[in-house]
């Protein structure tokens, strides 16, 4: 298991499913798409659609073009 990005902040999130653990699959906020307080992910970064997260539940880290 990977540590938490130094880099990560809790002011910069996002809401996008964790391909990883999948935590969002329970929740009926997520289900519904709306902003859950639980299941976001640090948004470690972006260049244009593309962003880069990770899950603060499993710290899996991965890229995702969100225009797509």
């Amino acid at each position: 298991m990977l540590p938490i990005d130094p880099h990560a902040d809790r002011a910069r999130r996002a809401w996008l499913p964790c391909p990883n653990c999948r935590d969002h699959e329970d929740c009926d906020n997520c289900l519904a798409g709306r902003t859950c307080h639980v299941h976001w992910r640090y948004l470690l970064s972006n260049s244009g659609p593309v962003v880069h997260l990770q899950c603060p539940n499993c710290t899996h880290v991965w890229f995702e073009d969100t225009a797509a």
